[in-house]
């Protein structure tokens, strides 16, 4: 695919587009041990829905998308388990990248008695104001060892509410998800007494929507990413102009296309992908071909 300067076109019309998409946060994939017993954890500990299940006994995978409300409003969690990987085995390595998700909720210390009361996941902190702050949080673990951080919140339209990405430079990645992809600094918070700093980047406001946190511990520029955890994806109103405004910041910045704007064999829906300036995976889809899917 040609850059913009290579299809004549100057970088700042490229970089213009990511600013008047209508990006959406659609789902975070990440691969399970056990399908039936995480679709269990899931809606009996935290509340979650089976939105919908899709088998492909062709390629031998089978994926469950899981949330709080409708795919075509709402961010969902994507579960995938395959055949030809994951036969026989019944945990894998999430790495030290991958931190946590994260669902707004009412009352943290009634969710947490739910899970207490449930066999399927855990308590791994005790619901109580965060450090130095009155927010009420708690800590909980799956089946598969994947963290959810429970955040104590009125009501919300998304209570699935961060996906949380440690990073090498947090500066670079919070260019990145601008210029590439058009994210907001929602918020940012330097922790020094723990040696760490956090930045929300998102599409509206962390009260209604998902957001991606991305955290720098000092002084640590890489992670083992273990292969768990898989990639988010986002939808765009074009994935061929969102897809060469990616590849002029990765140019800048570090990163690189992994697939080349197009359709998806079989399914017809445009997708692009690539890896962030770290590693993380993210793949774009054309918002009217998933409603398509959806539909």
């Amino acid at each position: 695919m040609a850059t913009g300067s290579e299809a004549g076109k100057p970088a700042e019309v490229v970089l213009e587009w990511p600013k008047q998409d209508k990006k959406r946060m659609l789902h975070a994939v990440y691969r399970v041990g056990d399908l039936d017993r995480t679709i269990k954890c899931y809606t009996e500990c935290f509340g979650m829905k089976l939105l919908r299940k899709r088998d492909v006994p062709e390629e031998k995978y089978t994926n469950a998308f899981l949330g709080f409300g409708p795919e075509d409003t709402n961010f969902a969690l994507e579960l995938t388990y395959s055949m030809f990987i994951d036969y026989g085995v019944d945990k894998y390595d999430i790495g030290a990248g991958f931190g946590h998700f994260a669902i707004a909720n009412e009352d943290v210390y009634k969710l947490a008695e739910t899970i207490k009361s449930s066999s399927c996941c855990k308590i791994t902190r005790e619901p109580g104001p965060v450090k130095g702050g009155s927010t009420v949080i708690a800590f909980a673990q799956d089946p598969d060892g994947y963290m959810f951080e429970l955040i104590q919140r009125g009501p919300t339209p998304e209570p699935l509410c961060q996906v949380m990405l440690r990073v090498g430079d947090l500066d670079r990645s919070i260019m990145f998800y601008e210029k590439a992809l058009g994210m907001k600094l929602l918020r940012k918070k330097d922790v020094p007494q723990y040696k760490y700093t956090i930045a929300m980047m998102g599409y509206a406001e962390e009260d209604k929507t998902t957001v991606l946190e991305l955290t720098y511990n000092y002084g640590v520029t890489e992670y083992n990413k273990g292969n768990a955890y898989a990639q988010v994806a986002i939808g765009t109103d074009d994935v061929y102009k969102s897809a060469e405004a990616v590849e002029l910041v990765t140019k800048e910045l570090g990163g690189k296309i992994l697939r080349q704007p197009g359709p998806l064999p079989g399914l017809n829906t445009k997708i692009t992908s690539f890896l962030d300036p770290d590693g993380w995976k993210v793949v774009l889809v054309d918002h009217a071909d998933f409603l398509k899917e959806l539909h």
